[in-house]
């Protein structure tokens, strides 16, 4: 006859107890992060007065079709909502486009100063924003730019966080796949596009994720370049409902409920491709 199998040792109860005590603590705080999202969802649902109330309130009230319309017709909040969109959208492709090439480049080719060119790209992490807004902003009025798209979008599509990101990704990409292309006769754009890039498509849609996630949260640059309120974003725009006087809580809990929707759509779309890239450099095989 055949013996079984032994039979899997169970586990020891300390070292149970020692998992269900970390799967409670993961459970709390998955709940204690979600306090904040849920107050704003039901904040949005109330007038400025109802909130200030004791007790506060705990449940979803009347005032959310009030608060849309009063948000519409203080900030135009559809037209600012799709200026930050599209703003958004514009920098996420060509900054990712641009972080991807240039990370390729320090990765894949070998040329007089590569190193030098690395450690400036490192160097400029180290750089304080605020330092820069002034002779940024200095540039943008030189060029006639104030109070445009452009301005917002075109002096931080070099981005050094998705420059060494795609770099550290190209880095373990097999060379020969690159040679054998350049064999077949590929060039070096259409293997770039076709041969090299599909393959870190992890790595670039966490990269699509950060990129959109900042740009759509950018505050002080938009508020400094944009003053015609048809052009705002959305945190400028939420940024008038605070006024020296008064305060509209609800509207801007609304706007801010509002504004985190297309940021959850988009996780939701990268989701695998987020959570693969950044674990993609963890585990060697």
């Amino acid at each position: 006859m055949t013996a079984l199998p032994p039979a899997p040792a169970q586990a020891h109860p300390a070292r149970r107890a020692g998992r269900n005590l970390v799967r409670l603590l993961l459970a709390l705080g998955a709940v204690a992060s979600l306090v904040p999202f849920l107050w704003m969802a039901v904040a949005a649902t109330h007038s400025t007065p109802e909130l200030f109330r004791s007790p506060p309130p705990f449940l979803p009230g009347g005032r959310l079709l009030d608060n849309l319309v009063r948000l519409h017709d203080t900030i135009g909040f559809g037209r600012v909502l799709l200026n930050s969109v599209g703003i958004a959208v514009v920098y996420t492709a060509l900054s990712s486009l641009i972080s991807a090439m240039c990370g390729y480049g320090l990765a894949k080719y070998r040329f007089r100063g590569r190193r030098l060119l690395l450690g400036a790209v490192l160097a400029t992490m180290m750089i304080p924003f605020q330092v820069l807004l002034v002779p940024l902003f200095q540039m943008m009025a030189s060029l006639g730019w104030i109070d445009s798209y452009q301005a917002v979008i075109l002096p931080f599509l070099a981005n050094s966080f998705g420059i060494l990101l795609m770099r550290q990704a190209f880095v373990d990409f097999p060379d020969e796949l690159i040679e054998s292309a350049r064999v077949d006769g590929s060039g070096e754009l259409r293997t770039f596009y076709r041969v090299v890039l599909p393959c870190v498509r992890p790595q670039l849609g966490a990269l699509v994720i950060f990129t959109f996630m900042g740009q759509w949260n950018s505050f002080i640059w938009p508020l400094l370049v944009l003053n015609t309120e048809d052009k705002y974003t959305v945190p400028v725009a939420l940024n008038t409902l605070t006024g020296l006087s008064h305060v509209d809580y609800s509207g801007l809990m609304l706007g801010s409920l509002l504004a985190t929707l297309p940021l959850m759509a988009l996780f939701l779309l990268f989701q695998r491709q987020f959570v693969a890239g950044l674990l993609g450099g963890a585990v060697k095989g």
